[in-house]
């Protein structure tokens, strides 16, 4: 685990970067700032998070600014407009560009390309405009695709060039303005080339600007619906409120509700912010917090949560927590954490792409060599178009894209299902997971104790016994007196008079109630009964772990009673499915050996580790190590150690902060098929992201050779500029498009 006690985290919006060799430089830059403990830029997000010891971010968006990037300190509240915005205004500028750059490059695409495929074309257009005035069109028209629509690569991309920092927008501008220029030259100075030379390549200047514009649009359009999981979260906030003042009900915005105010929901309204209910009860749909489908019921003194839905009755609540403190702003807060965060993979991917586009331009400028020294005439022709073809396939945005945008998607389609990953590493290391241990309480089970079991002498009645014992109960401060008195409640039974009452520490309570003397106890203290009528369930619930307490009324023994904690209805589920995918399960509990093995025996549990004290649990996990990286599921304050010392600690949502901010991956709703969905979503995240890098340097690694020519000796095949530019565009696609089958991921025993 990693704590930055001395230092403050700085959040801050990037603009213009186009490539993973960007994340390098600016990640490089910020470094450089004095006081800097670690810097991390995450391509899909556009986002740096910074560690500095001053947590000042002046000296932070200069070092950025003269890297030569747009650069202002992200919003602290999520804004009502989604959280990826920039990339819908990226989209409708490149939209704009595509068209502007498209209108132009069709005509010169169809006169020049025409003429090379259909010679009659050739000569049919030739018959009507002059070669010369034919070029001289064709150059007005590439010029105002490079100076207008293509203008982007050459303003980051030169100024890149000149600081010795080149980047995917120099190798665009190197290749299409070399294309450009050679043409130029051809055009305005013919002399200057030998008459088999003097050919012109303005429409691949003109297509490459294009089709690299078109892959930059659809990019830039499906990142944006790579931050839809986060969209969706802010729209979910109310953005208003009604609120009680005097007597009188006013609405008002969201943002102006105050901790302490009251607030009026009606049917069909959302809760405005976190708080408690204070009249009435409704049925509410808690879905997008806990991934639940069903409502549940809330009443007075249970707690609400904002952007939930009230279905159908009123309430009124007092708010708790109001504006970035709302529960709903917090996970809008984790998941952006987490998108923006990286794997320890990225950082092998950020080494290579800093580097490869230096390689990129050595390849092309030993491309153009060899063809200049060994190609066939005119060979400084072909090694242009060579060298321009190289550096236009290269371009390394794919392999920038492979790991944030998986991750996005990952951790925003898991938020969906109510699972929060805090910080986006425990996606990588929860794959590699070998041992997952639970606590027991709170966990495995409900966490309050509960009536479980109520055995009855013939000579009794259930109700009767179940209202005295109450009414002794309501008197004591026992958690099992606590869990009868709510079973009464449930029943609706009227507990009656109390008198004489006497409590004998760990042994039992007796008193009278409406007259009849009723005793509260363990066997030992009431050990004068006779007992033969309960041996047999005495002995069951030794077998079950279970302790029992007995219930005599006037001298008589009338009933043995359980209070026990429950296990949660989805644990069995949980543990058997993830035997079924081959994980090791174990149970540690500060129960004895018997009550904890017997809990283990009912969910199937691997193995226990009984009678663990809270102070022990961290030391158990170290053992547990032997078999593997270990993932601890925990909801308590005790539990915060343990969290922290595993590979990856997972809490249960309705636990504690405590327990929250210790842990790598929170489950919302407390419901532990969520250890199953973040699972499902590690293990598939991953394999996304290893689909991608395959395809991403996979394509880069084959197709640089081509691209350079080392099939034409033997096969004759050259890579066109433009069919490069339009594979590199296709490239980025696929790997965004690719990204967004996580969308589709089913969450676990739903």
């Amino acid at each position: 685990m990693h704590s930055y006690t001395h230092s403050a985290a700085v959040s801050i919006d990037i603009e213009g970067m186009t490539c993973a060799s960007c994340v390098a430089r600016v990640e490089k830059a910020l470094l450089k700032v004095p006081g800097v403990e670690t810097a991390s830029v995450n391509f899909a997000t556009e986002r740096a998070t910074v560690h500095s010891a001053s947590g000042d971010a002046t000296p932070l968006l200069a070092a950025i600014a003269k890297a030569g990037y747009g650069a202002k300190v992200t919003p602290s509240t999520p804004q009502h407009s989604g959280g990826h915005q920039h990339h819908d205004e990226d989209a409708q500028g490149l939209r704009r560009d595509v068209i502007l750059a498209a209108i132009p490059t069709l005509p010169l695409l169809v006169l020049e390309m025409g003429g090379h495929l259909y010679m009659p074309f050739h000569m049919a257009v030739i018959s009507v405009v002059p070669q010369g005035v034919l070029n001289l069109i064709y150059f007005a028209l590439a010029s105002f695709v490079l100076a207008v629509p293509g203008r982007r690569f050459f303003v980051s991309g030169i100024p890149a060039l000149l600081r010795g920092a080149p980047e995917m927008n120099a190798l665009v501008a190197l290749g299409s303005g070399a294309a450009y220029l050679y043409s130029v030259v051809a055009t305005f100075a013919p002399q200057l080339l030998p008459s088999e030379a003097q050919y012109v390549y303005y429409e691949s200047a003109a297509v490459i600007v294009t089709l690299i514009l078109v892959g930059r649009w659809l990019e830039a359009i499906a990142k944006g619906r790579t931050g839809d999981a986060i969209g969706r979260l802010v729209r979910e906030q109310a953005r208003t409120a009604r609120v009680e003042q005097n007597g009188a009900i006013s609405e008002m915005p969201v943002e102006q509700v105050r901790v302490g105010d009251v607030i009026v929901v009606r049917p069909g309204e959302k809760i405005a912010v976190d708080g408690e209910i204070i009249e009435g009860s409704s049925p509410i749909d808690e879905s997008m917090i806990s991934g639940e489908s069903l409502p549940v019921t809330r009443g007075v003194g249970d707690a609400v949560i904002g952007g939930t839905l009230n279905i159908s009755g009123s309430v009124r609540f007092r708010a708790t927590k109001v504006g970035g403190d709302t529960t709903l702003a917090q996970i809008i807060r984790m998941v952006e954490e987490a998108q923006g965060g990286k794997l320890p993979i990225q950082g092998v991917v950020d080494q290579i792409t800093a580097w490869f586009v230096p390689a990129v331009m050595v390849a092309a400028v030993l491309t153009f060599a060899v063809w200049a020294v060994f190609g066939p005439t005119p060979g400084y022709v072909f090694g242009m178009v060579n060298a321009v073809a190289v550096l236009i396939i290269a371009c390394p945005c794919a392999m920038g894209l492979a790991t944030p945008t998986s991750i996005m998607v990952g951790t925003g389609r898991a938020a969906e299902l109510g699972v929060l990953f805090r910080k986006s590493s425990a996606l990588q290391q929860l794959r590699d997971v070998a041992v997952v241990a639970f606590d027991k309480t709170g966990t495995l089970t409900e966490g309050k104790p509960a009536l479980t079991d109520f055995i009855l002498d013939d000579d009794f009645e259930h109700d009767e016994v179940l209202a005295l014992v109450a009414a002794v109960e309501a008197k004591s401060e026992h958690p099992i007196g606590s869990a009868i008195v709510a079973e009464a409640e449930r029943l609706g039974l009227t507990p009656g008079t109390v008198t004489d009452f006497v409590a004998e520490a760990g042994n039992g309570v007796t008193a009278r109630v409406d007259g009849r003397l009723v005793a509260v106890g363990s066997q030992r203290h009431l050990g004068h009964l006779d007992f033969s009528d309960f041996s047999a369930a005495i002995e069951g619930f030794a077998d079950a772990g279970k302790t029992a307490v007995f219930v005599a009324i006037d001298d008589k023994l009338a009933a043995a009673i359980v209070v026990a904690d429950r296990v949660k209805s989805s644990s069995a589920a949980v543990i058997a499915e993830l035997h079924a995918r081959g994980l090791k399960t174990v149970m540690i509990s500060g129960d004895n050996q018997r009550t904890a093995e017997a809990i283990a025996r009912q969910l199937g549990i691997s193995e226990v580790r009984a009678q663990v004290l809270p102070a022990d649990k961290v030391a158990t996990l170290k053992a547990l190590r032997q078999f593997g990286k270990v993932a601890f599921v925990g909801d308590g304050i005790n539990d915060a150690p343990a969290l922290a010392e595993a590979d990856v600690g997972i809490a249960v949502g309705t636990g504690t902060d405590a327990a929250i901010e210790s842990a790598d991956v929170v489950l919302l709703g407390g419901d532990l098929r969520g250890v199953l969905d973040a699972l499902t979503m590690s293990r598939a995240t991953m394999r996304n992201i290893w689909e991608n890098l395959a395809w991403a340097f996979g394509y880069n690694v084959a197709l640089i050779p081509v691209a350079a020519g080392v099939l034409y000796p033997a096969f004759g095949i050259l890579l066109s500029p433009m069919i490069g530019a339009g594979a590199m565009a296709l490239s980025s696609i696929f790997v965004v498009s690719n990204a967004q089958r996580l969308r589709t991921v089913a969450g676990s025993l739903r």
